[in-house]
């Protein structure tokens, strides 16, 4: 069968399992309430901001033993029935929340995460980035942080009324969802 005939219509909703089946012939996508949505590559400079954070991150949980850090693309089975995954440009998952048996072998974390970043490319369409804000946090997930490049800022959601915008100098916390997490928010951008 050839690639082209296993894109979904648009006439029928995905299921999770389905669309990880399409994960294998080298697709970046996510799911979005049923709905298969590629994506293309990332920039240059969205990559170099999402591995920085993921370091500094990563680094931080890894000394503390405080959970598991993902790397870019990473999925989050956010909603079932029509199911959602969402493609976290970098994700953190609390050692309290991991599943049994920690990492799972095949599919996508059958969890929101206690945190999602999502780095904004230039041609992100700014309601997609709202919309995925919004998902996360109606599946649980306890901070978002939308990562701005150009403009060097980092927009952190606690829930839909809860939000900080922090620049420069300003620092970025990991408040009460990753303890102890502290940097300014120009090292992101470095």
């Amino acid at each position: 069968m050839a690639i082209t005939d296993r894109t979904p219509s648009a006439e029928r909703l995905m299921t999770a399992e389905e669309a990880a089946q399409l994960s294998t012939v080298n697709r970046r996508f996510e799911l979005v309430k049923g709905v298969y949505a590629e994506m293309s590559p990332s920039s240059a400079r969205h990559g170099d901001v999402a591995l920085t954070l993921a370091l500094l991150l990563g680094n931080h949980v890894k000394q503390n033993k405080l959970g598991k850090v993902t790397a870019a693309e990473t999925g989050f089975l956010l909603a079932r029935k029509p199911d959602t995954v969402r493609a976290a440009d970098v994700g953190f998952i609390s050692v309290e929340r991991l599943p049994p048996g920690g990492v799972p072998a095949t599919g996508y974390w059958p969890l929101a995460p206690d945190l999602a970043v999502e780095v904004v490319s230039p041609h992100d369409d700014p309601d997609e980035v709202q919309q995925k804000v919004e998902d996360y946090l109606a599946a649980g997930t306890r901070m978002v942080w939308v990562v701005y490049p150009k403009p060097r800022s980092i927009t952190v959601y606690r829930s839909l009324t809860d939000i900080k915008v922090r620049r420069g100098a300003d620092p970025l916390t990991g408040e009460d969802v990753l303890p102890g997490f502290e940097c300014q928010v120009s090292e992101v951008f470095e």
